[in-house]
């Protein structure tokens, strides 16, 4: 192949690729070029990494290629929108399992050609072990809230939070001896089981309210367990990139916490949403007004300005090119349509945004939290399509409730608000929502996507 110093340059040029790609990431004008200068830089590192002495064959390598790209060719093309949460979760795990997988085989191959391993490889494989485990159980945990397989609500029992500390302690226990006494390989797979254990508990405690902040979380855990995994194969490339994962993960799971106004440390073990705090006669009784869709068209039709503000219900109906359907009705009749974005809205971060994207809607009709607020009491008409906890008035008048402090769009705002979804169940905090009753508000109860059409149908007539 040529040199160590041609090599390391080439992963120098494929991190700056990757840090360029990530800034453009951060604005959907500039996200899809960014993509592929990410996806380049990474074509870069593999083909040097492969031309590279130390890849002795390439059979093995080619059959995975070929494999995995079917494998993730079937799973683009197959898997809705709806499901991108969970797919992101399982993405996360696979990171993490493929880096534990790879220290251990490093480990392995170390000792059975009698190579005397560093204190840094040592350390490395362990961490790698470690974080690889919890990523990758704790995702599939995850994805598996998210789907519904598992119960969507905290699993909690006590003395967790010392059972959780007690595996991490036996984890970091079974690694010191592996450093110790490499040649036992077995303990390698101690630690790898411990904290296979301890990656489930600590995500079965987190509800699926908090699931945008753990997916985060979980990604930047696989984006350190490839670092760690770097260390054990000195491999530069392998470091940067992972490095600029966890960071980056870690920033956004900042974010996400900041929206919601809670810790991180409350998120993983608050148990956000265990207890359910039932309705109560004295917020809906007698006050929730039911409208239809022939009702909803009348105000639409004499509206001038309407605001739309999605919800995990929009994408469980996938209502998203309904939705377009409708703003483009409305315009044709001169109505200023916005769309008010939460940023823990649905189940990952962006999950609005991204369906939104997906039904073609122009992205400057976006507007986040704080740019929409300050417009909503001249909003005739706010929609809101499959949301609770992120309109929920109690955030900003009860100190008591479980989202207190949380900020949220000021949907109760609005001239009429006219709220989308099938029953007056809570949302993921387990509270009852005082925004169904409001003396503006009426209540269209019915699928997102038929009562959109239904919407479209009635406008139509008038």
């Amino acid at each position: 192949m040529g040199s160590t110093w041609f090599v390391n340059l080439i992963y120098l040029i494929a991190a700056v690729l990757f840090i360029f790609g990530l800034k453009m990431l951060s604005h959907p004008k500039t996200a899809i070029n960014g993509n592929l200068l990410s996806a380049f830089g990474m074509l870069l590192a593999i083909i040097v990494t492969l031309l590279d002495k130390r890849i002795v064959s390439f059979e093995v390598i080619i059959a995975g290629l070929v494999v995995g790209s079917a494998i993730g060719t079937f799973l683009a093309l197959t898997t809705p929108m709806t499901a991108m949460p969970q797919m992101v979760g399982i993405l996360n795990g696979f990171g993490g399992g493929a880096s534990l997988l790879v220290a251990g085989a490093a480990l392995f191959e170390s000792i059975y050609l009698s190579k005397s391993p560093s204190n840094q490889f040592l350390i490395a494989t362990v961490a790698s072990g470690i974080i690889g485990a919890v990523t990758f159980w704790g995702s599939m945990v995850a994805a598996g809230k998210l789907q519904g397989i598992i119960e969507e609500k905290p699993i909690l029992f006590k003395g967790q939070h010392l059972l959780n500390l007690i595996l991490f302690i036996l984890a970091l226990i079974f690694g010191i001896f592996l450093v110790l006494k490499p040649q036992i390989t077995l303990l390698y797979w101690g630690v790898v089981i411990l904290s296979s254990i301890l990656g489930v508990l600590l995500v079965i405690p987190i509800g699926g309210a908090d699931m945008p902040v753990v997916i985060c979380l979980l990604n930047s855990y696989s984006g350190l367990a490839a670092a760690a995994t770097g260390f054990v194969l000195n491999n530069n490339v392998l470091i940067i990139s992972g490095s600029l994962v966890g960071a980056s993960g870690i920033i956004l799971t900042n974010l996400m916490c900041k929206a919601m106004n809670r810790s991180l440390t409350n998120v993983l073990f608050g148990g956000f949403g265990a207890v359910i705090v039932k309705e109560t006669q004295d917020i809906y009784a007698g006050r929730v007004k039911s409208t239809t869709p022939e009702e909803v068209a009348i105000l639409l039709d004499s509206a001038k300005n309407v605001v739309i503000i999605p919800g995990y219900g929009m994408a469980v109906s996938q209502s998203q090119h309904a939705v377009r359907d409708l703003t483009n009705l409305l315009e044709s009749r001169g109505v200023k349509v916005l769309f008010g974005i939460h940023p823990v809205a649905g189940r990952m971060p962006g999950h609005m945004n991204v369906l939104l994207a997906e039904a073609d809607i122009p992205y400057d009709k976006l507007k986040e939290m704080d740019e929409i607020n300050p417009l909503m009491p001249e909003m005739d008409v706010a929609i809101v399509l499959g949301a609770n906890d992120v309109v929920n008035p109690l955030a900003r008048t009860d100190p008591k409730c479980p989202i207190a402090g949380m900020p949220i769009i000021d949907a109760d705002k609005a001239k009429t608000v006219v709220v989308i979804k099938r029953s007056l169940s809570p949302g993921f905090a387990g509270i009852p929502n005082p925004l169904f009753a409001a003396p503006n508000t009426l209540m269209l109860f019915a699928d997102g996507k038929k009562a959109i059409l239904d919407i479209i149908s009635a406008l139509k007539e008038i």
